[in-house]
């Protein structure tokens, strides 16, 4: 089974602490990518981690919507 959340984050960020708490609320496996050192990554996320990921489309940043990601997941 391919995972469907990515979170994209960085060390020392605060925001991305809440979202994996989130996540982990959620209880769906995910696969977390810090964008350190990754030009392209750093250019896309850079100003909005943490990036949460759902099929590889943009679900949301900055703050996790629980709600609205578990029922995005149920779909």
């Amino acid at each position: 089974m391919t995972t469907r959340l990515t979170l994209y984050t960085r060390p020392g960020c605060h925001l991305c602490e809440v979202a994996v708490e989130a996540l982990e609320r959620i209880g769906e496996p995910y696969e977390e990518i810090d964008i350190t050192g990754d030009r392209e990554l750093e250019a896309e996320y850079g100003d909005r981690i943490p990036v949460v990921m759902l099929d590889g489309r943009e679900h949301g940043y900055w703050r996790v919507e629980e709600e609205r990601l578990r029922r995005d997941l149920a779909r």
